[in-house]
C-alpha cells in the first residue's frame, strides 16, 4: 500500500516558466553555465549557483546558505510563487523520440523505510550526507526522485482524459523538448489518485537513489522539529512501460598488458567472437556485447547463458566477471580511473572517436537492462553494478519546488 500526498509547491510564475527552468546543474559545460548566468537573469541556475565564479573557494555551509538566500530573493521578486493549497501535478515531457507523462507528488519516507518503495542501486554515504546537508541549509528540493509504478488501466485512462484539459504551463526548452504541466487541486480528484496508489503493493525507484536516501537521513536527524514535510520527498511517478532504459557503455584505457591478439584469444573462452570490421554494430539482445578495438568492431556472444541468480545474469555483471575484472584487472567499477562510462543515448560513433583518438584502447557496448530485471533485483534486495542504467526522463530544475 503506497502513500502519495499533495503539497504546497513553489513554482515559476507563468510568464517566466521557460526562462526559469533549467537542466540539472551538472549537465552544463562551464561555457554553457557561464552563458546562462550572464544572459538569463531568471534562470534557476542563479539559485543553484549564486556564487558561480567563487563557489569552489567557499565553505559548504556558506555556499548552501547562499543558495537559500538567492531562492528567497526569487520568491521576494515574484519570480517564484507558492500554491495556496496542496496539489498534485500531471507533467508531460515530449522529446523528439519519446513522450513521458507522470504525476508529481510527495512520497512517504515510511514507505521507503518499509521497502514499499524499493531500491536497486547502492548509495555512497558521503553523497547522501552531502545532499542531506544541502537540503537542510537551503530548505528546499527541486529534483524529484523518478519512481515507477506497475501498469494501471484506470490511471492510464485518467491521464489521457486529464490531458484534454487546459494546462497550467505549456512551453518549450532550448533542447526543443515540449513541456506541459497540469495542476490537480480538486479534492475528489486528489483522493481518487491517492486511492489508486494505495492499491499498489510496491513502487520502484528508477533514478534518484541518493536523493531518496538523503531525504530519509534528513527525516531521521530533524524530524524532532515537527516539520510534516520531512515525512515525504518529492517524486515523479511514471508507469513502467513509459520509462526509457538505456545502457551505460564502458571505455577502458589499456589492455592490462595484453596484446590485442592475446586479448581476443582470452575472450574466446567465454564468448563467440565475430569480427564486424567497420560495421557500427551494437547488441540487439541480452547476452550480446559489442567491442571496438584497433579500428574494428566485434560482436561477443556469451556461450553459457544459464544463471540461477538474477544479479549474476545481468549483462553489466557478466562483463565485469568475465572481462573487466579477470582480464583487464579492474576491481573497483566506481573508483578505478582506467574505466569510463558513456550513456547509451550517445551514438556508437562516440566510442569509435575516442578510441581512434587514443584516449582509450577498447570500448564495450551492452544491451540495456529491462524493467523486469530492475524489479527482480529490488524485490530480492540486490544491487545493480555501478553505472548499469541510464534512465529517462531527466527532469528540469526549478519547475516544481518542494519546501522543507
Amino acid at each position: 500500500m503506497a502513500t502519495i500526498v499533495p503539497f504546497k509547491a513553489v513554482r515559476p510564475v507563468r510568464d517566466k516558466v521557460s526562462l526559469v527552468t533549467c537542466r540539472s546543474y551538472d549537465e552544463y559545460s562551464p561555457a554553457e553555465l557561464a552563458s546562462q548566468l550572464d544572459y538569463n537573469p531568471f534562470s534557476f541556475l542563479h539559485v543553484l549557483n549564486p556564487a558561480y565564479v567563487n563557489q569552489q573557494k567557499l565553505a559548504e555551509t556558506v555556499r548552501f546558505r547562499s543558495v537559500h538566500n538567492k531562492y528567497a530573493e526569487f520568491k521576494h521578486d515574484e519570480v517564484l510563487k507558492q500554491e495556496n493549497v496542496p496539489v498534485f501535478y500531471l507533467y508531460e515531457i515530449q522529446s523528439k523520440n519519446n513522450v513521458y507523462t507522470g504525476i508529481i507528488a510527495g512520497t512517504s519516507i515510511a514507505d521507503y523505510q518499509k521497502n514499499i518503495i524499493k531500491k536497486h542501486e547502492d548509495t555512497l554515504p558521503y553523497r547522501v550526507s552531502y545532499f542531506k546537508d544541502y537540503m537542510h541549509l537551503t530548505g528546499f528540493n527541486t529534483e524529484p526522485v523518478l519512481i515507477t509504478y506497475p501498469e494501471n488501466e484506470d490511471l492510464e485512462q485518467w491521464i489521457i482524459q486529464r490531458k484534454q484539459k487546459r494546462p497550467l504551463y505549456l512551453f518549450s526548452s532550448l533542447n526543443r523538448d515540449k513541456h506541459t504541466l497540469w495542476r490537480i487541486k480538486d479534492t475528489a480528484e486528489i483522493a481518487w489518485l491517492q486511492a489508486q496508489f494505495a492499491n499498489m503493493p510496491s513502487l520502484y525507484i528508477a533514478d534518484g537513489h541518493h536523493r531518496s536516501a538523503s531525504a530519509e537521513l534528513l527525516h531521521t536527524e530533524y524530524k524532532a522539529t515537527g516539520a510534516e514535510s520531512l515525512d515525504y520527498f518529492m517524486s515523479f511517478l511514471i508507469a513502467e512501460k513509459d520509462l526509457k532504459i538505456y545502457e551505460f557503455n564502458r571505455l577502458v584505457h589499456d589492455l592490462h598488458g595484453h596484446t590485442a591478439a592475446g586479448f581476443l584469444s582470452l575472450l574466446e573462452k567465454d564468448f563467440v567472437i565475430e569480427n564486424r570490421h567497420l560495421e557500427l554494430w551494437k547488441p540487439s539482445k541480452k547476452f550480446e556485447f559489442g567491442m571496438y578495438l584497433q579500428g574494428e568492431f566485434y560482436s561477443l556472444t556469451l556461450k553459457e547463458t544459464h544463471f540461477i541468480d538474477v544479479h549474476e545474469a545481468l549483462d553489466a555483471q557478466i562483463l565485469y566477471t568475465k572481462v573487466l575484472q579477470p582480464l583487464l584487472g579492474i576491481e573497483d567499477l566506481r573508483n578505478d580511473d582506467r574505466i569510463s562510462y558513456l550513456p547509451g543515448t550517445k551514438s556508437i560513433t562516440s566510442i569509435k572517436e575516442v578510441v581512434d583518438e587514443g584516449l582509450y584502447t577498447v570500448g564495450f557496448t551492452l544491451f540495456p537492462a529491462s524493467i523486469e530485471e530492475i524489479k527482480a533485483l529490488a524485490d530480492n534486495n540486490q544491487i545493480m553494478p555501478p553505472k548499469s542504467t541510464y534512465i529517462e526522463p531527466k527532469l528540469r530544475s526549478g519547475l516544481v519546488v518542494y519546501e522543507l
